[in-house]
């Protein structure tokens, strides 16, 4: 199982609207140097989004990258992922049965200092805070938390590591590392990039040229 969950996380979106399928975004994402590549099947039925996870899980064992499905345990079971991602409507990790705990680590979606403290309680293995800037990518309902929140959190919450999401490009990514996270997520700067790779190979340099792993 791959150690670090810390720098560049990409989350390969079924959205129909990016220029590439979540497997063309996670290929990208891998060949560009990401540490973590999630799938995010919000739209696809079920034979799809596993199918989607199987090509990524082979993608992602070529570049010895960590893989982690949204949502939803029993599909990052079938397609043999490290780990699955859970936001505060999903079930919650603690209810996940032991022998899955046992074999996925797992992330946890928090928008709150509230809740960033809950989810330590239920022993998650990384907690991602946001949104910290404005963003199209996905619908939420919270406003911008910004660098300030997102520093309080990375305090409140350590050792346990802080992946932040929302709005974070080349242009944030600095202060967003500065700031404490020790990684980053990111969709639309790599699904909706004119060259995904190259996209993703900048956002991997800068997030270890300023601290991130």
């Amino acid at each position: 199982m791959i150690a670090s969950l810390c720098g560049l996380m990409v989350l390969a979106d079924d959205a129909s609207h990016w220029k590439i399928d979540p497997v063309e975004q996670a290929r990208a994402a891998c060949e560009g140097g990401a540490g973590v590549v999630q799938l995010r099947a919000k739209r696809a039925p079920d034979s799809l989004a596993l199918e989607w996870a199987e090509a990524i899980r082979a993608i992602t064992r070529k570049f010895d990258v960590a893989f982690f499905v949204n949502d939803r345990f029993d599909l990052a079971l079938a397609a043999d992922a490290d780990g699955v991602h859970l936001g505060q409507g999903d079930i919650p990790p603690s209810r996940i049965p032991v022998s899955a705990r046992s074999r996925l680590r797992i992330g946890r979606s928090t928008h709150s200092l509230e809740q960033a403290r809950e989810a330590c309680e239920d022993l998650v293995d990384y907690i991602a805070f946001g949104p910290i800037f404005a963003t199209g990518s996905k619908d939420s309902p919270y406003d911008p938390r910004g660098i300030e929140q997102l520093a309080e959190v990375v305090c409140a919450v350590q050792p346990k590591p802080v992946i932040a999401i929302g709005g974070i490009d080349l242009g944030n990514v600095a202060r967003v590392t500065e700031a404490g996270a020790a990684g980053v997520a990111v969709i639309s700067a790599i699904a909706e990039a004119a060259d995904p790779y190259g996209a993703a190979r900048a956002l991997a340099e800068t997030l270890r040229e300023h601290g991130g792993a």
